[in-house]
């Protein structure tokens, strides 16, 4: 398990507040993801800091840690859909910040243009397992969604710790994912991928990207992954893995290790 102490670059970075990222609509967005290990990330982020980068920081804290718990139907349509590279489809998780124990139930959307939208609204923390309990949850997931509450039940936890860095002209946020483990709620098993790093550059596609470069003079390239289909994959023996199974060798060929539990072709 990586701590904040263990990225130096990290450290000597500025702070911005969530407050200030916040105020930065990016317009003309474009998300990209990248995948990498830890050891490559200390280099990307020390060319960061070089850069002028800053680093969110929320009460003294600049790694900052995530529990999700995503639903899905007892057939697996969410994950089915995306396995079999449908354009348009939906997510339906509910996401705690573990900081300020704020939890949300989020809808993600993804269209036909690759565009991926997210809609949320605030609910108990003692909720997580069962939102269709609060009113205005299933109301909210009935009006955003495919789904009613009671067609999902809870699959798998995806929990992960974060950096997010932003450039000085706030034209381009990074989020950085370190730690991530799973666990299925049907078989019971967990899985963590090691010093596997999944970060998501989000740019304004009207302006060159400085950490775009960075990361491709490090060999850090894009790679389309999902946190969500991951943890099926790994911890469901009854989920057909499909094109998935090619990321899982590709998660081992960069980390230089097998994980955890193998897929079951």
């Amino acid at each position: 398990m990586y701590r904040e102490t263990d990225f130096e670059a990290i450290g000597k970075m500025d702070a911005v507040s969530l407050e200030e990222m916040s105020s930065v609509s990016l317009m003309n967005r474009i998300d990209t993801k990248f995948v990498t290990t830890v050891e490559k990330l200390r280099l990307v982020l020390e060319d960061a800091f070089q850069a002028g980068y800053r680093v969110c920081e929320i009460s003294g804290q600049r790694l900052m840690a995530y529990a999700s718990v995503y639903y899905d139907t007892p057939d697996l349509q969410m994950y089915t859909a995306h396995r079999n590279g449908k354009k348009t489809r939906q997510k339906v998780r509910v996401r705690t910040y573990l900081i300020d124990d704020e939890t949300f139930l989020e809808i993600k959307r993804k269209n036909n243009r690759g565009r991926t939208k997210k809609k949320r609204i605030s609910i108990p923390t003692s909720s997580v397992m069962d939102f269709g309990a609060v009113p205005e949850a299933s109301a909210f997931l009935e009006k955003k969604s495919w789904w009613k509450a009671s067609d999902l039940t809870p699959e798998t936890t995806t929990d992960f710790c974060r950096f997010t860095l932003v450039n000085k002209a706030m034209t381009e946020r990074l989020t950085i994912d370190i730690n991530l483990g799973f666990r299925n709620f049907r078989s019971g098993v967990e899985a963590s991928l090691g010093d596997f790093v999944i970060i998501e550059l989000k740019q304004d596609g009207r302006v060159e990207s400085q950490m775009r470069q960075i990361l491709l003079r490090h060999r850090v390239f894009p790679y389309r992954i999902s946190k969500y289909c991951m943890a099926v994959t790994l911890t469901d023996p009854a989920a057909r893995p499909g094109r998935f199974i090619e990321k899982v060798r590709h998660i081992e060929k960069i980390t230089g290790k097998k994980l955890y539990h193998r897929i079951n072709n």
